[in-house]
């Protein structure tokens, strides 16, 4: 039987947009408060009736986070244009090698109301 379990991480950081097209507001360095969650699909273990520790998802996922937090995510390599859309992949390719079941990397602004998901399907599809 296939499970799905969720872990939940927060950070706050700073970016801007850079490109010609951007908003002139989004032009400017702001800050977000970003929270984001992770789901691992796999079969729960007969031992120990999980399907992974989450305390060691915790662990994980913070320590992969750690390098967001309270940054300008323009100067985090891989994150010059920092769209949901790329935080959300930044963090599923580090995340991936460590946390086999990976299914989803979701990163929002829930002060804007937006969100991104990546699915580990489309990753690997290229």
């Amino acid at each position: 039987m296939q499970v799905e379990i969720e872990k939940d991480f927060q950070f706050e950081a700073a970016h801007y947009f850079g490109h010609a097209d951007a908003n002139d507001l989004f032009k400017k360095i702001h800050g977000h408060s970003f929270k984001g969650r992770v789901t691992i699909r796999g079969e729960a273990q007969s031992d120990k009736g999980w399907v992974r520790d989450l305390w060691k998802i915790e662990t994980i996922v913070k320590d992969t986070v750690a390098p967001l937090d309270h940054a300008l995510l323009n100067e985090v390599e891989g994150l010059e244009q920092p769209a949901l859309e790329r935080i959300a992949l930044w963090i599923f390719e580090r995340l991936e090698p460590q946390l086999p079941g990976l299914h989803c990397v979701e990163v929002g602004r829930p002060s804007c109301g937006e969100r991104a998901r990546i699915y580990a399907d489309s990753v690997r599809a290229g």
